[in-house]
């Protein structure tokens, strides 16, 4: 008789259990400690409405009622229990996004987390780490139903506090990007001039082979109608007032299924302080910020501008569809302004340390990505080392042994920018647009179309551990491969 995955995991759960009564009597009692705490948190999943404007209000899921979930201000290194409440009709998943957590806990059913039942509700308790901005979100697999997943309200902000501030600032503001209304549409070429760095000839000639082979129209691709920060559109929100001289410190999350995201502010520069809630070695003034999918950025901005003024979007149509929020001056007055900035690449590399080196790595793994156009009913089929990501098998899949240093090196043979995601760990950028680094530490990285990047982590957190790109719809059709530990 064949087994599901669901009696899997329950016989998994027994194996640990043989001649190990007395711990098993020791978690016995932590657990019931737990049911009897109050939670520091509940999150709770159910169908609502966001009026993003006067005449646009969006139907979707949200985490208690409200776009963006509520922000949680968590402390480094103190546990933290939350409630997790499904009061919807399907299965949903948190996954803690950017934290080191263990895999029954991070939200990821490729790696075990179990399900939190339709109208049902699951408590769980972690250590907060490390520091910095976070976020939690949904992680279902969607596949082409633009109702679930990322394409919901389901995302908020999470922020465990350092035990040092980044820098001298006057107060701090969360802004969270998100796209509504998607629909499909069919794939075009992605715009590669966002990141520093130039497409490699090899890689090109490997996609194009690739286009030979699957010549039909380009697959599927999600365009969205309508724009907001902070689950509003740009002139439908509170503004952000501030004073002559006043250091804001920005925390800005891209909580989108898959756009790229830029953010300007006129007359106005960004000084980077952390990506992904880890302090940069080098911080670095920039007039524009650009977020992949799942991507933080934090930077104080020096108010020496006054006027009413257009924080936004560098892409004209979003930005009229709702990409944007207004900054306001005090005493001032008149219509907000917009003026386009100088070009800007994205260079990662400009943060870390270009003159320090990485300690070699104990053992380097190649991964080339591969776009195969509308394979699979229409929608684009993504390999990585020829092999597309299987449930059934959970594969591809890669051993680690913990402690050990590894350098994952990848081969993007498409002309998609693709936002890497490693889940329970943080990794070091060693290689990225052409120009080795060190020193800078994250969680998400865009790799360009037809570039290479590296990027080294430690194996220090035993169990299953996800990596994917975060574009939902590359995800779900190929995008993704399991580490599991020896």
């Amino acid at each position: 008789m064949p087994i599901d995955r669901r009696t899997l995991l329950k016989l998994a759960a027994l194996g640990p259990a043989i001649g190990a009564a007395p711990r098993m009597a020791g978690a016995r009692d932590a657990t019931a400690e737990m049911a009897r705490q109050k939670p520091d948190y509940t999150l709770r999943i159910a169908p609502g409405q966001v009026e993003l404007a006067p005449g646009h209000i969006v139907s979707t899921t949200l985490y208690n009622g409200r776009f963006p979930g509520p922000l949680l201000r968590l402390k480094q290194g103190r546990r933290v229990v939350v409630d997790i409440v499904n009061d919807t009709d399907t299965p949903e998943l948190v996954h803690w996004h950017g934290q080191f957590v263990p895999s029954e806990i991070d939200g990821a059913a490729e790696e075990g987390t179990p399900f939190i039942p339709p109208h049902a509700m699951r408590r769980i308790a972690y250590v907060p780490q490390p520091a910095g901005l976070r976020f939690y979100h949904t992680h279902i697999v969607p596949g082409a139903d633009l109702s679930r997943g990322t394409y919901t309200g389901l995302a908020g902000p999470v922020y465990i506090e350092p035990a040092a501030d980044p820098g001298a600032y006057d107060r701090e503001i969360f802004l969270v990007l998100k796209e509504f209304l998607p629909s499909f549409s069919r794939g075009g070429d992605m715009a590669v001039d966002a990141l520093a760095g130039a497409p490699l000839a090899a890689l090109q000639r490997i996609g194009r082979q690739a286009d030979r082979q699957f010549n039909g129209p380009k697959g599927y691709e999600v365009g969205y109608a309508l724009f907001a920060v902070n689950g509003r559109m740009l002139g439908h929100g509170d503004p952000i007032r501030v004073r002559q001289g006043e250091r804001v410190l920005f925390h800005v999350l891209n909580a989108s299924a898959g756009e790229i995201r830029s953010l300007a502010l006129p007359g106005h520069n960004f000084r980077v302080v952390a990506l992904d809630g880890n302090p940069v070695p080098s911080p670095r003034d920039v007039p524009v910020l650009w977020l992949g999918a799942a991507e933080r950025v934090s930077a104080i901005v020096d108010m020496t501008h006054p006027g009413i003024w257009i924080m936004g979007d560098l892409a004209d149509d979003d930005r009229r569809r709702g990409m944007g929020i207004v900054v306001e001056y005090a005493g001032m007055t008149g219509s907000p302004q917009w003026t386009r900035p100088r070009p800007f690449r994205w260079d990662y590399a400009r943060f870390g340390r270009p003159d320090a080196m990485p300690p070699p790595p104990d053992e380097t793994i190649e991964i080339l990505i591969v776009k195969q156009n509308g394979a699979l009913n229409g929608f684009n089929r993504w390999t990585l080392n020829g092999r597309a990501f299987s449930m059934d098998t959970r594969q591809p899949a890669y051993t680690l042994h913990r402690g050990r240093r590894y350098r994952l090196t990848f081969r993007n043979a498409s002309d998609d920018i693709h936002p890497l995601h490693l889940h329970r760990h943080s990794f070091e950028l060693t290689h990225i647009g052409g120009k080795p680094t060190a020193g800078l530490i994250k969680d998400v990285v865009m790799l360009g179309g037809f570039q290479e990047l590296s990027f080294d982590f430690t194996a220090d957190n035993p169990g299953p551990t996800l990596f994917h790109c975060h574009q939902q719809l590359h995800m779900d059709f190929g995008f993704m491969a399991l580490f599991n530990y020896a």
